[in-house]
């Protein structure tokens, strides 16, 4: 018995250094799963046969229990081997070189989504400057509910998504009403609120309240891709259940808020799409996709569908006393509630002439005049479209009550490219 005693604690042993050093080969850790499997199942068996001579068990249903009971036993025992390992390493380069920035150095949950809001799909030096601002006009989340959409889509203007202001604004009412104006720091309660999924979640439970739940965004799925060489397509539906898993074996369980800070930090300074910095990695002797050579083959991606062209055509109507007619966008569309100069989406660039007639078979007299004229055009690019815009000019006498001062536009949240022109607007006015 003391002979087979040494042996299993020995097979243990081995089975943790043998998993940790195939901890960059997934497809070779599984098979090693596998065979790991097969000897416990032996020694389980010789285990409970040699015991069964002492207590009379020979049930198969016994030797199940026991089966699945140290199964789960060593499982714990490689797991933490491996997180620890991982997590380790990773959160002390993190303590050396993690960047300073301002939400990093609170547990307020609501300073937290705000920058994490802020940020999605959104680099950190154009969202900074966006988070110190709305840090100084909503300082907490009263006066963010306090105010008016509107003013937040003002505020937010030129930071792209609008979808995110809006949600924020809603999601401020919900806390306001609902969590007795107390910004809730539980994954539970955080993913219920519009605009909040389970990154959003993930992330701000972790930050301020330590919960365990790893987070997953594009960061993430480019280190751990490359790190482990998986090929599952990052934008499908079974991506993230299966990222989430396994960074569920990695995460530090006694510091998941520095780990998971940590893991997108690495993704954003050293594991980067274009540039990656894989001579200083701490992982490139372990990485998969360095070791062979396919480091820009990960993350793999659905080929996105091209991109869909629109040709917008806008009206800058000014009347004599410079009033000009501004709308605002109500359809669920690209910019929902933002405003606009008078629009004419085409399916084709039109010239002066096509414009012209175009009105006068749509019944808009008041653009009715010669004087209609092309001052500008631009290309913009957006995730699934490319806008292409002509601003036109038209002066009229007088204008009706859907108009506003010139000198007024700038209390109206406008989309980027309407703002730019709006800024160099005047040297188109007579």
């Amino acid at each position: 018995m003391k002979a087979f005693n040494e042996f299993f604690i020995s097979s243990i042993k081995f089975s943790i250094v043998a998993k940790t050093s195939f901890l960059s080969k997934p497809r070779l850790l599984e098979t090693f799963e596998t065979i790991s499997a097969l000897v416990i199942f032996f020694i389980l068996f010789m285990f409970t046969f040699q015991g069964a001579k002492y207590i009379n068990l020979y049930s198969l249903f016994d030797l199940k229990n026991a089966l699945i009971i140290s199964l789960n036993i060593l499982n714990l025992i490689l797991l933490n081997k491996i997180s620890n390992n991982f997590s380790k390493k990773l959160i002390n380069w993190y303590s050396v070189n993690k960047r300073s920035l301002p939400w990093r150095n609170t547990k307020d949950s609501y300073k937290i989504w705000l920058s994490e809001i802020i940020l999605q799909q959104t680099q950190v030096k154009q969202g900074l400057p966006y988070y110190k601002k709305f840090i100084k006009l909503y300082p907490n989340v009263i006066s963010l509910s306090k105010t008016s959409e509107q003013d937040v889509l003002k505020n937010w203007e030129g930071l792209g998504y609008y979808s995110r202001a809006r949600n924020l604004h809603k999601a401020s009412k919900i806390v306001v009403e609902k969590y007795n104006s107390i910004f809730p720091n539980s994954y539970n309660d955080l993913i219920k609120l519009p605009g909040i999924g389970d990154y959003s979640a993930s992330a701000i439970s972790s930050f301020s309240n330590g919960e365990l739940h790893p987070v997953v965004d594009g960061n993430v799925y480019r280190f751990i891709s490359r790190l482990f060489g998986i090929s599952t397509i990052i934008n499908t539906s079974s991506a993230l259940k299966e990222f989430k898993t396994l960074l569920n074996k990695l995460i530090s369980v006694n510091n998941p808020g520095d780990f998971n800070q940590a893991i997108m930090e690495f993704g954003a300074l050293v594991c980067k799409p274009k540039a990656p910095d894989c001579k200083n990695c701490i992982y490139n002797k372990v990485c998969f996709s360095l070791k062979n050579h396919s480091v820009f083959d990960f993350p793999v991606k659905k080929k996105s569908s091209k991109p869909k062209t629109r040709f917008l055509n806008y009206f800058l109507i000014v009347d004599k006393n410079k009033k000009i007619m501004i709308e605002k966008r109500v359809k669920k569309d690209i910019w929902q509630n933002l405003f606009q100069f008078p629009l004419i989406e085409t399916d084709k660039n039109f010239n002066k002439s096509l414009i012209q007639d175009y009105l006068k078979s749509n019944n808009l007299p008041f653009l009715e005049t010669t004087g209609l004229k092309l001052v500008e055009t631009v290309s913009h690019k957006l995730s699934h479209q490319n806008l292409k815009i002509n601003f036109w000019i038209n002066h009229v006498e007088k204008l009706n009550d859907s108009s506003v001062y010139v000198e007024e536009l700038s209390n109206f949240p406008f989309p980027k490219p309407i703002s730019s022109f709006i800024e160099t607007f005047n040297k188109f006015l007579k």
